[in-house]
């Protein structure tokens, strides 16, 4: 049991920490957005802080990131595959979330 990978530490070694699932979330909730605007939504996020988290979910395979060759130069962001599976997931915690507020 010990060398077999504990399903919920994969998923926390993936998306834990304070930004990522509130980034995620927002980019479900409204489909492709650009960095400024991610910013606007994800309330408390450093603008460091957010350019440190996208380039973390980019690489962990959840976010897309598309760059246009434009002056002033755009760059947007939206789920992948990967992450669209996590809906269940944001579905499950706005459920549990209601009902613990009651």
């Amino acid at each position: 049991m010990k060398n077999e990978k504990c399903p919920v530490l994969n998923f926390t070694q993936q998306i834990g920490g304070k930004w990522k699932l509130p980034i995620i979330n927002t980019i479900r909730n409204h489909g492709t957005l650009r960095f400024g605007r991610i910013h606007q939504m994800v309330d408390g996020v450093s603008r460091k802080v957010l350019t440190d988290q996208l380039k973390s979910l980019e690489s962990a395979g959840l976010l897309t990131r598309k760059q246009y060759e434009e002056i002033p130069p755009r760059v947007e962001y939206s789920l992948t595959e990967k992450s669209k599976g996590l809906c269940e997931v944001f579905q499950a915690i706005e459920k549990w979330s209601n009902l613990a507020d009651k």
